[in-house]
């Protein structure tokens, strides 16, 4: 976690950190250099490191780096098991370079979309959003040209084809392209079916994710107060927290693989709140790990 006020770097620093990374990374194989960019934040500077996937992964990186002078050392893969960074063993190795053989769905050009598809009045309201100093200029500069500073087209000058992130969430119909890309709210207060309603949440993926939740914070979620006797105040109890169902629907969104047939439910009963993503968690993930927050 960063730690505020930023103290910033000074410019003799940011010359400095710029020669050891580039130092750095010639040591891993294949050669892999971030997107690295100079900026000011809360008056100071800053260097904003951007480490997109590459097309030569799975990547090597020393065991280790002496202090006193780089040099080649012994290399290795590491992977990430919950929230350690440990080195891979040959199985999970064999791993790394099936999975390096495909690229991300959401990386992928989508040669059935093209570039005007991605709406620059979207761009610009994400864009509002996060704080960005994009969108000072995000409504003057071409869709185009917006659009490769955030990566959202790939392929070659000659046809760009936007990629399947920037449908997901440019686009207002993304469903168009990715079947069952919504949001299912169901409330089932009885288990005949009987008084239920459903509450279908489509559009760009960030603005299902708002609207619903606040829907189910504005008609799932109930509070209960009892006044206690010989205090001020009363006692609230809600029946779902808020922030975790927050972190679960979010995590269920931005996990879901949409080339899976499916939509995002959530399903309210008497007795709990369900939300059903596929393919579901990780399957490095065991239910012993669930049980154990892990």
């Amino acid at each position: 976690m960063p730690k505020l006020p930023v103290s910033g770097l000074t410019p003799d620093s940011i010359d400095r950190i710029n020669k050891e990374l580039l130092q750095k990374c010639n040591l891993i194989e294949p050669r892999y250099v971030p997107i690295v960019e100079q900026t000011i934040y809360e008056g100071a500077d800053i260097l904003v490191l951007w480490v997109p996937g590459g097309e030569s992964r799975p990547y090597k990186c020393p065991t280790s780096f002496p202090a006193e002078k780089v040099v080649r050392t012994d290399k290795a893969y590491y992977i990430r098991k919950l929230s350690n960074t440990i080195k891979a063993n040959n199985l999970e190795e064999k791993e790394l370079f099936l999975l390096a053989n495909n690229v991300p769905f959401d990386d992928r050009a989508n040669f059935k979309a093209n570039v005007a598809d991605l709406k620059s009045s979207l761009i610009a309201e994400y864009l509002y959003a996060v704080g960005s100093d994009l969108y000072e200029t995000s409504l003057k500069r071409p869709v185009t040209e917006l659009a490769l500073d955030m990566r959202l087209v790939g392929g070659p000058s000659e046809l760009r084809k936007p990629l399947n992130v920037g449908l997901m969430f440019f686009y207002e119909r993304p469903d168009e392209f990715f079947p069952y890309a919504r949001i299912e709210v169901v409330d089932k207060p009885d288990p005949t079916g009987i008084g239920m309603t459903e509450k279908v949440f489509s559009g760009p993926l960030d603005r299902q994710l708002r609207d619903a939740l606040s829907y189910v914070q504005n008609y799932i979620i109930k509070e209960k107060v009892t006044k206690v006797p010989g205090r001020a105040e009363a006692e609230r109890i809600y029946n779902y927290p808020y922030a975790a169902v927050e972190e679960a629907l979010s995590n269920a969104v931005y996990h879901k693989s949409y080339q899976i047939g499916g939509p995002i439910t959530v399903t309210i009963t008497p007795e709990k709140m369900e939300i059903t993503s596929l393919p579901g968690p990780d399957r490095t993930i065991s239910d012993e790990d669930i049980r154990n927050s892990r």
